[in-house]
């Protein structure tokens, strides 16, 4: 066998080194989320500063006896505030609901989260407002709610099953409008321009002033 010359050795070395301290220095485009200067990947569990950080209330849970019903029935969900399964369905029987569908990446979605925490304050018990993240970067949304100091109880869908159950466009935000027997009275595929137009869609749709 030829042996390879000492110089072309060392060249071929000093190619797999520039080329490996290249990739090590490459910027990841963003693709990560930093929090406390910690890369989170979103394959990575959610450390539990980032929730805590966020503040959200905790999610509805069901009643001892309550059965869920509706498109959203057997539909389980993480709860963003501490990471815990919801039956959703059974969460919300027996009370009307608002579930909003959003992304960290939308921005309509982001102004819009606001307007929704303020109707939910306005309207107090007569109605839930569920977020739902309709995104598997679960990081990235607790990081833009904590940014916006929104603090409503929301769910990770990462794969979206609450739109493709209830059937809406692959669009957001969307707002999905449901009677406490967990029908749909109907769909919202825009985002609210204030608390008012909240109000009076909900008051219409649904018969709950607030």
């Amino acid at each position: 066998m030829r042996q390879v010359p000492v110089a072309a050795r060392l060249a071929l070395a000093g190619l797999i080194t520039a080329v490996a301290l290249a990739v090590a220095l490459w910027p990841r485009g963003g693709d990560d989320t930093s929090v406390d200067g910690a890369q989170i990947h979103p394959s990575a569990p959610v450390p539990e500063q980032l929730r805590a950080a966020a503040g959200l209330a905790p999610c509805p849970r069901p009643a001892a006896d309550a059965v869920g019903h509706g498109p959203l029935a057997g539909i389980t969900l993480s709860c963003l505030a501490d990471g815990k399964p919801v039956d959703v369905a059974a969460a919300l029987a027996g009370k009307p609901a608002l579930l909003n569908l959003w992304a960290y990446w939308c921005g309509p979605c982001a102004e819009e989260l606001p307007y929704l925490q303020e109707y939910a304050q306005r309207a107090g018990n007569a109605i839930t407002v569920l977020t739902v993240h309709s995104d598997p970067d679960e990081a990235r949304g607790l990081a833009l709610l904590a940014d916006l100091k929104v603090t409503l109880p929301g769910v990770l869908d990462a794969s979206t099953r609450v739109r493709n159950a209830v059937g809406v466009p692959a669009v957001l935000p969307v707002s999905v409008l449901l009677r406490a027997d967990g029908s749909v009275a109907k769909a919202i595929v825009r985002p609210f321009d204030g608390v008012e137009d909240i109000a009076d869609t909900v008051a219409n749709e649904l018969g709950v002033a607030a």
